[in-house]
């Protein structure tokens, strides 16, 4: 591979790939603010200048914030919250923008990284306060510019945003996956590495906090991993081929966190592989359950649209929905519906239990149907034996 970083400071990123010897002649860094679109737009502007006749074959939505202590909410550069900008919403915008090149690539995925504070089937999503819940996307619809700084419309909450963010992220693979799997060849997955508790993402939190949660990642519940692993499970679904046969996936390993490890867990000093687990290897990935409200069709959609209004993004349209019906099909629709026309006044004049008024027959706009002359019948005849001719059939007009 060779690997793009897109980074905020790319002289630190260059300083920690020689530090930790990366091949320096397959990795570029690119500068990308996902506090801003227009930041994204040149980013994703220079990959297409840059890649050349090769397509990106992975796309990793990796990056991500969390401020739980914010009193009050911070805004980006497009006015709009930025846990929710730089954790989805730029993403979704990325997405938009690279996924038509990718198609050419002979084994393309996207991965975003979902977490389980966004599946609220899991004691981590559902019992901790808050919960993610995006409720009817209220803010979303709103337009989520200052002051809304929620997806729900309701106050603003740091950790909820987060956790918020986390659930749009595998929403939009699923929705990802339904749209455009089948036209575009691309694996869409998202999914969860484990707490990767000792890491700077939990800067943030109190001290006490960051001295006692990673004790209760390794000993109770069996969900941390650490940084080093991490990035292998994230790997694995960008270079694994059975991640790349499968899309809509929930990728996760070792059955997921779990509760009262005891002993075992004091005598291998948290690091258990095997079932119940966080640790483990490349066998231990397996398809984790998503939450009713990751699988929630009405609001996935609603998500993808309002997203769509919010970010500006364009997207493809899959290959296999017709633009315009043919011209045979036309005709034939517009016969049909002038010699049905008296059927349908007839089965319309009345509404039985509704009102037992007499209602003329009307298109749904109010207009009556179109009555066909003989001059235009003679024009329809002369198209339809046309179409015909040109398929190499006879036809008797």
């Amino acid at each position: 591979y060779h690997v793009i970083g897109a980074v905020r400071d790319i002289d630190k990123m260059d300083a920690v790939a020689e530090i930790d010897n990366w091949p320096l002649d397959r990795f570029t860094t690119m500068h990308c603010e996902l506090n801003s679109f227009d930041s994204v737009r040149e980013f994703c502007d220079r990959i297409e200048k840059w890649r050349g006749i090769k397509p990106v074959d992975r796309l990793i939505c990796n990056a991500g914030v969390y401020q739980p202590s914010l009193p009050y909410a911070k805004w980006s550069a497009d006015g709009h919250e930025q846990t929710m900008q730089i954790n989805f919403l730029s993403h979704f915008l990325m997405i938009s923008l690279l996924m038509e090149g990718m198609k050419e690539a002979p084994d393309p995925r996207i991965v975003t990284v979902g977490s389980v504070t966004g599946n609220d089937n899991t004691v981590g999503g559902g019992g901790v306060y808050p919960i993610a819940d995006l409720k009817q996307l209220e803010g979303f619809k709103a337009g989520f510019s200052n002051p809304v700084s929620m997806a729900d419309g309701y106050g603003f909450d740091g950790a909820k945003s987060y956790k918020d963010s986390k659930l749009c992220l595998m929403m939009l693979a699923n929705i990802l996956h339904a749209k455009f799997h089948k036209s575009h060849n691309i694996a869409f997955s998202s999914i969860y590495p484990g707490c990767i508790a000792e890491s700077p993402l939990f800067r943030e939190k109190r001290a006490w906090f960051r001295k006692y949660f990673p004790i209760f990642m390794k000993y109770i519940t069996g969900g941390f991993v650490g940084e080093e692993e991490a990035g292998q499970r994230l790997f694995q679904v960008a270079h694994d081929p059975r991640c790349g046969e499968r899309s809509g996936i929930y990728w996760s390993w070792n059955g997921g966190p779990r509760e009262g490890r005891g002993a075992e867990a004091l005598e291998k000093d948290g690091q258990i592989s095997g079932g119940g687990g966080a640790g483990g290897g490349w066998d231990s990935i397996f398809e984790n359950e998503q939450s009713a409200k990751v699988q929630n069709i009405d609001t996935t959609v609603d998500l993808f649209t309002t997203a769509t209004a919010i970010t500006g993004a364009k997207w493809p349209k899959p290959a296999d929905m017709v633009e315009e019906a043919p011209p045979t099909l036309k005709v034939i629709g517009s016969i049909s519906k002038n010699k049905l026309q008296d059927e349908e006044a007839k089965r319309r004049s009345v509404r039985p239990g509704l009102d037992e008024s007499t209602k003329a027959a009307k298109d749904e706009d109010g207009s009556a149907s179109p009555v066909f002359s003989e001059e235009d019948k003679a024009v329809l005849s002369d198209i339809i034996a046309e179409e015909l001719a040109s398929e190499k059939k006879e036809a008797v007009v």
